[in-house]
């Protein structure tokens, strides 16, 4: 009882909202069946110049064709005229149906059937020049009243760079009624665009300085090509306004520059984060086991595969290959909210995947080498060369497409600087990554191994501490973290056979700079070189940026050969 209590009042208000919807849908609809019957021009410019807030697909169809002399007035022997256009789907004859516009029904015979009209033999609707610049206006204007506060936005920006001047009283009208925020601010800006090149001084001044106050990255092209036209004669707009459009230019290019700046620092530290929980695994393992393990790439292709079966899975089904033969999957079929989840279950079945493989790679290869670096630098590589290839004959050679989770679309937009949701999630996961494997290394018994046999592999043997189990467990772990660093990688990269060897020369950087086993100095070492990679890409290229960056790492590495934090040891050669 209290449940239908809750909801009758919440039915009557949607269904009252429907019916405000619906009456402001028919007055529309006649107020263009008034202005198509009108014979006078100025009336009908007036009554056109109404419908610009419609958001009627109809009425945008009817203006359409009116502008096209494709509209036409039915006239039966008995009854009011009904306006009308044909069907966008002829007949098998070339003949079409009439469509009403008043409700959107088709033209019907006394006999209640409906009638097939030939466009040849139709006599459309007049309009006039006039008439159809007014009618263009309003199509223009028409996306102004979308109900999505984004389209609405994208509308008006788009209008407002066209510097019409008979748009600026209807975006007026719309700002007293606009309730978005950013859909108000671009009507603004879009309004001083437009005066900004006003024969009045004062409103031209007014509407540049207010360009200025909005920071108005979208008007940077028009106030430059306007700078300089003011140089070039300054007697046409006078000196006033070209010191004030000089001085706003410099203004907004200050803004873009920092912007810039901030947002690929932004996309720097999202690439470190990556970086950090790849490099993690690899500096315990390396530390701990003295194995430069070049696979470690190829485990972290594992887990971005991963996240695409596991996204697969949820969706439509998995299609692959396994020794030549199709293998096909059949999905879950989720969509919405439940196929959101597939990342989350991704995250956790990479981790796992990755684990496995890492621990298959040290009980069956590594497990023989330990002390002979340079035998296990050559296996590890030839499984990474095995790997590739069981990524392509598996997936295939293409880069497969991981899509973002619902919640992870979109950008946060501060000061016109777009943060993506996918990389604000991956920073705070690295976060959440360094964290836990500082619990482990500090607050757990197996941590407490790995450091003992970090610092004397020896002394910790004597003391009871079985070292090939620690080993095997270290090795999954960092094969782990390497697979879900895969997982986040799929979120702001390709995904394809060779992701591992763009990332695997980053990772021993990050390892040897930040000093092999220490999870601060490997922190500290992915967060510089991760960010110094995006900021001197657009200035050297991707390239010559990641030269740059190995040429600074090397002459570091001469002054302080043990990286920026040493580890400290028990050992007598240590």
């Amino acid at each position: 009882m209290k449940l239908l209590l809750f909801l009758c009042p919440l039915l009557l208000a949607v269904a009252s909202v429907s019916s405000r919807a619906a009456d402001a849908t028919a007055k529309f609809r006649a107020t263009l069946v008034e202005a198509i019957l009108s014979e006078d021009v100025d009336k009908q410019v007036e009554l056109v110049n109404q419908l610009v807030d419609a958001e009627d697909e109809l009425i945008a169809r009817g203006l359409t064709a009116w502008r096209a002399s494709e509209l036409y007035v039915h006239s039966p022997a008995s009854g009011a005229k009904a306006p009308f256009l044909l069907d966008v789907q002829p007949g098998v004859v070339g003949d079409s149906k009439g469509i009403r516009l008043f409700d959107g029904t088709p033209v019907l015979d006394p006999t209640g059937k409906p009638l097939t009209f030939n466009a040849s033999s139709l006599t459309p609707v007049d309009n006039s020049s006039k008439l159809r610049k007014a009618i263009k206006t309003a199509l223009d204007l028409f996306a102004i009243g979308n109900r999505d506060p984004h389209l609405r936005r994208d509308a008006v920006t788009k209008l407002g760079q066209a510097r019409i001047a008979e748009y600026v009283p209807f975006f007026e009208r719309r700002m007293k009624i606009e309730t978005d925020k950013e859909v108000i601010r671009s009507l603004g800006e879009a309004v001083a665009l437009t005066r900004a090149t006003d024969a009045d001084p004062k409103v031209r001044l007014g509407a540049i300085s207010q360009l200025g106050e909005l920071r108005s990255i979208n008007s940077i092209d028009f106030l430059r090509e306007l700078d300089t036209e003011c140089k070039l004669n300054p007697a046409k707009y006078g000196e006033d306004t070209g010191r004030l459009v000089h001085s706003v230019v410099l203004q907004l290019e200050n803004y873009i520059r920092w912007g810039t700046l901030v947002g690929t620092a932004f996309r720097g530290v999202s690439l470190s984060a990556v970086l950090l929980v790849a490099a993690l695994g690899l500096a315990i393992t390396f530390g701990l086991m003295g194995v430069i393990n070049m696979a470690h790439g190829e485990v972290m292709a594992v887990g971005a595969y991963t996240a695409y079966a596991v996204q697969c899975l949820f969706g439509n089904g998995l299609l692959f290959s396994i020794f030549g033969y199709q293998v096909s999957l059949k999905g879950a079929g989720f969509s919405g909210g439940f196929f959101d989840v597939y990342f989350l279950v991704a995250l956790v079945a990479s981790f796992v995947t990755a684990a496995l493989v890492g621990l298959g790679l040290e009980r069956g290869i590594i497990r023989f080498l330990y002390k002979r670096p340079l035998e296990s630098l050559l296996a590890t590589w030839g499984v990474s060369l095995v790997l590739q290839q069981l990524f392509r004959h598996t997936f295939g050679a293409a880069n497969v497409q991981v899509d973002a989770p619902g919640f992870l679309q979109g950008s946060l937009v501060v000061s016109d600087i777009a943060f993506a949701y996918n990389r604000i999630f991956i920073i705070g996961f690295a976060v959440f990554i360094v964290f836990g494997a500082w619990l482990l290394l500090t607050k757990t018994s197996l941590g407490l191994q790995i450091r003992a046999v970090m610092q004397n592999r020896a002394m910790a043997s004597c003391l009871g501490v079985r070292t090939d189990r620690v080993n095997m467990m270290t090795f999954a772990l960092g094969s782990g973290l390497a697979g879900v660093a895969g997982a986040c990688m799929s979120q702001i990269a390709n995904v394809g056979p060779s992701l591992g060897q763009s990332y695997i020369v980053d990772c021993f950087m990050i390892v040897v700079l930040g000093g092999v086993g220490n999870l601060v100095g490997t922190v500290s070492a992915s967060a510089g070189v991760g960010v110094t990679n995006q900021v001197l890409e657009p200035w050297l290229g991707a390239v010559l940026g990641k030269i740059t960056v190995l040429v600074a790492i090397i002459l570091f590495l001469q002054w302080r050969p043990s990286g920026l934090f040493v580890t400290r040891s028990r050992s007598l050669d240590g």
